[in-house]
């Protein structure tokens, strides 16, 4: 993803770093040598910017709902009838999947971060964004944050890093938005959250009505910001979120919306969209075309298996060209790759076989030259055979 495939290429790797790349002869390859991949497409690893490991069990677990809320409720039904044991192990086995279908890092929002101590340390490069929600919490909002800092502190040097994720303008408050930017801006930790998401959201916040209106007022959620224009503007126009933001979904957007992004004086928003549960809720069509035209910088998440089918970025890609077919193939690899690192400040490092670039790389078993080769990956449906992540292979 940094110029066009090489050809019979080779990669030099030193420690966790790439040191060069090129032909063999550029290299002063010889015979002697590490590793021969043979026929098979070097390529760099994959980079799923929003994912649930905690329910992975849930595959198929819940029916397309009638509503967003219908489905908010069962899931936290769900959630409720599980202990600590099964969390756990649905992340092990979420991990196990990730690497299967290629992918060398993960934004992974948990919803459970006192399960992490227990956790065994992840196979790949993983963002763990600590969920926070403070309507209907025991703590206050400031006890919200200070738990996460203090939390972070704790943890031992590993490919894990940290990051905060106020749930969604339904569940947490604007002031919880505005302390977490604040903190994580402070500490240099990433930001996520899922915004403009389902059309109950926007008619809860626009109108002040609907079935996600009436279920968190039922809730005794304080209902003051409703009926206050969308969900995003008010997030921005209070400055609870900036352009630092990995901003989840944006499904449903108002003309409003659209006119803002289009005044921002930044230098570009970071955009997540989920494919698989996107087509799943039924939402109203992401308008991709649009926002790419404004300079927002998309990526490709692939949510949790309670709303999609797999955890492979592929699946993902080939959802996203059925619905975007104006997207070329090269177009597509990016949103998995140089795209969401560019999202998580490691641009350069991530995403792309470049000189100084970290060593997460995988190969595939696909034949064909430069001008298809694209197209063949985005097409692959297989186990990634072979994985590296940081410098240390991982054969699948």
């Amino acid at each position: 993803m940094d110029g066009l495939p090489i050809e019979d290429g080779c990669v030099a790797i030193h420690g966790d770093r790439i040191s060069a790349v090129g032909s063999p002869e550029e290299l002063g390859w010889r015979a002697r040598h590490d590793i021969d991949l043979g026929d098979m497409v070097l390529m760099p690893g994959l980079i799923n910017s929003h994912c649930h490991l905690d329910y992975t069990m849930m595959r198929h677990a819940i029916s397309p709902p009638k509503s967003f809320s219908a489905w908010v409720q069962r899931i936290n039904s769900l959630k409720r009838s599980l202990d600590r044991s099964d969390y756990i192990d649905a992340i092990a086995r979420g991990f196990e999947a990730l690497v299967r279908y290629g992918t060398t890092s993960v934004c992974n929002i948990e919803s459970f971060p006192e399960l992490m101590p227990e956790i065994a340390s992840a196979p790949i490069r993983t963002w763990w964004f600590y969920e926070m929600i403070d309507i209907r919490h025991r703590s206050t909002t400031e006890e919200v944050v200070l738990g996460a800092l203090s939390f972070f502190k704790k943890q031992p040097p590993s490919l894990a890093r940290y990051g905060l994720s106020p749930h969604a303008p339904y569940t947490a408050s604007s002031e919880l938005y505005r302390l977490a930017n604040s903190c994580a801006s402070k500490f240099g930790m990433p930001r996520t959250t899922h915004l403009a998401e389902s059309r109950e959201e926007a008619q809860m916040f626009e109108r002040a009505s609907g079935e996600l209106y009436d279920f968190m007022r039922s809730l005794d959620r304080p209902m003051g910001d409703c009926g206050r224009g969308s969900p995003f503007r008010q997030l921005w126009e209070t400055g609870a979120i900036d352009s630092d933001w990995l901003l989840v979904h944006m499904n449903e957007l108002s003309e409003s919306d659209f006119d803002l992004i289009g005044s921002l004086a930044v230098r570009t928003l970071h955009v997540i969209h989920c494919p698989g549960s996107h087509a799943y809720f039924k939402h109203s069509p992401f308008q991709y075309e649009r926002l790419h035209k404004l300079g927002v910088n998309i990526s490709v998440g692939t949510d949790s298996l309670a709303s999609t089918h797999s955890l492979s970025l592929f699946d993902e890609l080939r959802l996203l060209r059925d619905s975007q077919p104006w997207l070329s193939a090269d177009q597509l690899l990016r949103t998995v790759t140089v795209n969401p690192a560019m999202a998580l400040g490691f641009g350069g490092s991530l995403g792309q076989i470049s000189p100084h670039a970290l060593a997460d790389l995988i190969a595939l078993p696909i034949v064909g030259d430069s001008r298809t080769i694209c197209g063949k990956i985005v097409d692959f449906q297989e186990r990634v055979p072979w994985v590296m992540v940081d410098g240390k292979v991982h054969t699948n």
